[in-house]
């Protein structure tokens, strides 16, 4: 049985609508989803110390599901690139926050396959860097960081739809669960 980590954002839940349905495209194709949130305050979010606290809070979770889980993360979650590259774990990276350096550099020593799904409107994306990164890259024109466009909210649920497709595209790609 395959199993799926969801690392909330700083400000959007393992609930929201994009790690939701990111964990539903795991739970449909038979995993088990531990849905993660925060226990105590983060520190900074653009200070080091920040990854050493994620791992913290997520560590212990991996390790009671066991096995090579699948990583869902959002911003402040993406800062577990770390534990999914000493781990070789395969990950979806939402809004990834490309412009901290110790997240880029996690990245660069992943060795499982990852996705990352950002926007242009996002200061914390680096189109560049992703397509560097990986191959598996979704990037939506004039996204914010909470992956919502200009104009009427609809715009933003097709976004979503977007994302959905992307998640499923990547693990059909990379034969997840196998």
């Amino acid at each position: 049985m395959a199993d799926a980590v969801v690392i909330p954002g700083a400000w959007f839940g393992p609930g929201a609508p994009l790690l939701m349905y990111a964990g539903d495209v795991a739970e449909q194709r038979g995993a088990t989803v531990h849905r993660h949130s925060w226990s105590r305050e983060f520190p900074g979010l653009d200070q080091p110390e920040i990854e050493g606290w994620v791992g913290g809070e997520i560590a212990p979770l991996i390790d009671t599901v066991g096995g090579r889980p699948l990583l869902i993360g959002k911003s402040l979650g993406t800062n577990a690139a770390a534990i999914a590259a000493e781990r070789s774990l395969p990950a979806v990276w939402l809004t990834p926050l490309l412009t901290l350096p110790w997240v880029a550099d996690a990245l660069g020593r992943a060795t499982a396959p990852f996705l990352l799904v950002g926007g242009t409107g996002d200061e914390a994306w680096d189109g560049d860097v992703a397509r560097r990164l990986t191959p598996h890259v979704l990037e939506v024109e004039g996204a914010d960081h909470g992956m919502y466009v200009p104009g009427p909210l609809t715009e933003s649920i097709a976004v979503l739809g977007r994302v959905v497709v992307a998640v499923e595209e990547f693990l059909d790609a990379i034969r997840w669960p196998s």
